[in-house]
């Protein structure tokens, strides 16, 4: 039970906008678990809505960071990884905005794994089987999580569609964890738009202020993979990472469910044929009959062995690269 003090909300109010002293102050005399009603009706399990058990524990990660101070941005964040991707189209991402009552659904990539000797924790486009918090496992880890700096990097030049040239400047938004997920800015695991540049040269452009030292830039094709999979971040398309990032300027929180404990009980109910079982965890159920059991990788478990796999650079001092004038 989240009791909070007079204090807490005045600086709340000093602190922001009257947006959030609104927040602030409706949210003092509620529990958690008291959603309102324009919420709870967003409520489910189809297409565009929340499961109970995600917006519960979202909810209760957002006023309890708000009550430590952590947090005063009015809006907050979640995931639900056991939803179907759907091409992309798969709604499972969610924004919440209390203060002024929204709600929005929208697709976000999850992560690829990948398949070694010894082990093969691949995940397909649409359904996540495997769940792990590995160091280059490029697997999604659910829980807490909260949003820290945005980084806006400089990716390359390409053609857009009108053929003209254009750049690729991509924002990352990196994300803080806890618990399992305290290794996130180890495994740099943040919110991006899912477009990167492919097949990329280096072409002499000494006047771009891009350049590096040799006075090349990089060029490539542009791709776009939000109908696919990530290395374990969250990736949205470019159009709703545009309205996404903005709203993560002042951190707040992000939750993403299952968490490994919520997996391995959906696993032992299935292993003990209890899959109908009115007490099981929540799991979509479109996805739980494509994967038919999940599975959390432990750090322990995978990062022996990616080490003992991993292909290490070549070693000698970094150059900038270079290309003909």
């Amino acid at each position: 039970m989240l009791q909070w003090g007079m204090h807490l909300i005045k600086r709340l109010c000093l602190a922001g906008t009257i947006a959030v002293c609104g927040t602030a102050a409706s949210l003092a005399t509620e529990q958690p678990s008291e959603i309102p009603a324009w919420l709870q009706s967003h409520v489910g399990e189809g297409e565009g809505q929340i499961a109970q058990v995600v917006l519960q524990r979202a909810r209760a990660l957002y006023l309890k960071k708000v009550a430590e101070g952590v947090v005063k941005n009015p809006c907050y964040f979640a995931m639900d990884a056991t939803h179907p991707h759907r091409g992309g189209s798969g709604k499972r991402f969610y924004t919440i905005c209390e203060a002024d009552r929204t709600f929005r659904a929208a697709g976000t990539g999850h992560g690829s794994g990948r398949n070694v000797k010894g082990a093969n924790f691949g995940n397909g486009k649409e359904c996540v089987k495997n769940f792990g918090n590995a160091q280059d496992s490029y697997l999604t880890t659910g829980g807490a999580y909260v949003t820290a700096e945005t980084r806006t990097l400089f990716k390359g030049y390409y053609r857009n569609s009108a053929k003209q040239e254009a750049t690729l400047v991509r924002s990352f938004v990196q994300f803080d964890g806890e618990g399992e997920t305290a290794n996130a800015r180890e495994r740099d695991i943040g919110g991006h738009a899912a477009v990167l540049l492919r097949q990329i040269r280096y072409r002499y452009m000494p006047k771009s202020p891009y350049a590096n030292e040799n006075g090349c830039v990089p060029v490539g094709n542009i791709e776009d993979y939000a109908s696919g999979r990530s290395n374990g971040c969250t990736s949205w398309s470019w159009s709703n990472a545009e309205q996404i990032v903005p709203l993560m300027k002042d951190p707040t929180t992000i939750y993403i469910y299952p968490e490994s404990e919520d997996i391995k009980a959906v696993a032992q109910d299935i292993s003990a044929r209890r899959r109908h079982s009115s007490s099981r965890p929540y799991w979509n159920a479109a996805c739980l009959k494509q994967i038919g059991a999940p599975k959390f990788w432990s750090r322990e478990q995978l990062e022996p062995m990616l080490a003992r796999y991993r292909k290490e650079p070549e070693a000698g001092p970094g150059r900038a690269p270079t290309c003909k004038k």
